[in-house]
This record gives C-alpha cells, structure tokens and sequence, in this order.
C-alpha cells in the first residue's frame, strides 16, 4: 500500500512513519506538514491510504477532504487528539480513525482494514471507496450542529458568549479574540476550528486571521493594490484578501 501523511506536527509524522516502516507491504510516498500543499498533488497522487490529522491551522481534515471534491483517495485514517471528533460518523468501509496517542495494535488495526477494503475492490471498481469517501464528507456537513454559545474561561471562572452577540473574529497565533461590541474575550482555538463550528449563513472568513459577522458588514472597499477593506457598521475596518471574497453574499 503507497500512503500519504498529511500532519502540521512534525513529531506526530515522524512517529508515524517509523511506526509504518515496520510493516513490509508499506510504503510512505509523501508527507505534507501544510494540508494546502498536500492539496495541490493529491489528486494525481498514487496514494492509496491517506492518514489524515483533524485538527490543523488554517485548513482541518474534513474540510480538505471536501476541497478535493469528486477525487479523494480511496481508504482515510483520520488522526486526532480529540475524542470528540471520534464519534463523527465514521461509519463508511473506507475510512478509520486513530486516537492520539495511539500504539502499534491500533495502527495494526487500521492498516488491516486499509488492506482488506482495498483487497476487496478490483480494478474494475476502483472508485466505489473513493466514492464512500465522498458520501462520508456529505454526511459529515449535513451532520454539523453549528455553535450558539462559545465558551469563555477567566480564572476559575467559565461563562459563555452567545455566538449572535460576536461581531468579528480575530486569530491571534495559538489563540483567538472574540469582538463582542465594546469586549473582546481571549480563547484557545484556531481560527479553523471555529470556522467549521460558525454557521456559515451567520458568519464569513474573509481573510486568513479574520471572520466577521455577515449581517454587521456594512461596506466593502476596493483597494487599488487589488485588495479589499471590510467595514463593519460600528466602523471597525478589517483587511479582506482576494480568494475570501466570495465569502460575502452579494445581494
């Protein structure tokens, strides 16, 4: 079997290809750190197992799977450190998941399920996995319960934060900033993690730090260096990039 690692921890990677290194029928064809890269040669790839991390900066594993679109690989093993993840729905014959930290048995487990669902697929049906894979990143948006509180921790203290009440959302490296009129509360996330869990009819990411409240944009500003300007309606003006701008609704 030829696999694909797609992780941004280098340690997790490396694990994972010495652990793969033991088996004798595998072999690691490439390994990509930002899932972006790993987009641009996936399809073509010869890869017939993709392991899979869940939860990445800027871009999380089943939204990678959904920008691939009709040609995903034919077996996932999904790789996270979130049990909750685990319960989403993997169900289909061309998918697996491991939990961090994992060992040998688990990983053995996953492979031979790889093999034996790849062994039962002949030449002449080469696409029936790819296309579970497909159905799996359907169920998965369809399934999505967006988020109507956030959690917010001060102390030994924990409120939450109505997500109708934030304006805009700011990435600050491992953290993010919730604006909330005249507050701004601190979180531990990644500003692709709450993307996923942001009702995308409520809110738009419009550039790679940013995500604002779609019915709080009031202008949008065309720059001459082909950039754009987002104006709120309390006057707070944030930088949009061009490939985010058909994040926003135009009419």
């Amino acid at each position: 079997m030829k696999v694909m690692v797609v992780d941004d921890e280098p340690l997790a990677r490396r694990r994972l290809k010495a652990m793969l290194a033991e088996q004798s029928d595998i072999e690691v064809v490439a390994e990509y750190e930002d899932p972006e890269d790993a987009l641009k040669v996936l399809p073509d790839s010869e890869a017939d197992v993709l392991f899979l991390d869940i939860q990445m900066p800027e871009l999380d594993g089943f939204q990678m799977l959904d920008r691939l679109g009709s040609r995903p690989p034919p077996f996932v093993i999904f790789v996270t450190a979130h049990a909750e993840h685990a319960v989403r729905a993997f169900d289909t014959d061309a998918t697996d998941y491991l939990l961090k930290p994992y060992d040998r048995e688990r990983l053995e487990r996953s492979l031979d399920r790889a093999r034996a669902a790849l062994a039962a697929t002949d030449a002449t049906n080469g696409g029936e996995l790819g296309t579970q894979v497909r159905q799996l990143v359907d169920q998965l948006r369809e399934r999505t319960v967006y988020l109507d509180r956030v959690a917010v921790t001060m102390g030994r203290r924990t409120y939450f934060v109505s997500t109708r009440a934030i304006d805009w959302v700011q990435a600050d490296r491992n953290y993010l900033r919730l604006h909330v009129g005249t507050k701004c509360h601190l979180i531990r996330s990644t500003i692709s993690g709450i993307e996923s869990r942001l009702d995308p009819t409520q809110f738009a990411r419009v550039h790679r730090s940013f995500i604002v409240r779609i019915d709080h944009v009031k202008e949008l500003r065309a720059l001459v260096s082909g950039e754009y300007r987002v104006v709120l309606v309390d006057g707070t003006e944030l930088p949009m990039s061009p490939q985010y701008r058909d994040r926003l609704p135009r009419g």
